[in-house]
């Protein structure tokens, strides 16, 4: 059986910031009403931490989600592979390392992951999300669900090319 986990970080206190947490809220709160997703996870917190790479265990596939000042307007969607990046000998690890850390803790290859980054503008320390931040996090909703909706790798490599429609 197919078992989706959803990691999503952010701190909810720097505007759009909180964009990752939010989106899990929103996730977890559909998964309810759709029974057909099959069976998933979802786990929040303010930064990855190798303490995460235990909770990869038994997932079948892997959707990280975090905010962005860097990517594509409204989001990038990509897979992501174990690397042993310069986050590596920190407490906030990136996907890449985080799944790095998993494969030498279970000695065997992470479940494949993707990562969906939600482009944010605004960062401030008790500023609230902004108005297009808000935009992109309902389009960015959209593609998590669909996403959900067809738990297959081959479907979410289909889906990170952008318009062309996927076909489970």
């Amino acid at each position: 059986m197919t078992r989706v986990l959803v990691l999503g970080w952010g701190n909810p206190s720097r505007g759009d910031d909180a964009i990752g947490p939010r989106l899990l809220e929103r996730l977890e709160a559909e998964a309810a009403l759709h029974p057909e997703w099959g069976e998933h996870g979802f786990v929040t917190d303010f930064q990855l931490q190798p303490e995460h790479a235990l909770d990869l265990e038994g997932a079948s596939q892997v959707l990280f989600v975090d905010a962005s000042a860097s990517s594509p307007v409204p989001y990038g969607f990509a897979r992501v592979q174990p690397a042993q990046d310069r986050s590596f000998s920190t407490h906030a690890l990136s996907p890449q390392a985080l799944l790095a850390v998993h494969a030498g803790l279970a000695g065997k290859a992470p479940p494949p992951a993707w990562l969906l980054a939600v482009r944010g503008e605004r960062f401030e320390l008790g500023a609230p999300m902004s108005a297009a931040a808000e935009a992109r996090l309902e389009a960015a909703g959209h593609l998590a669900e669909n996403l959900l909706s067809h738990p297959d790798p081959a479907f979410w490599d289909c889906a990170t090319v952008g318009d062309p429609p996927c076909t489970s």
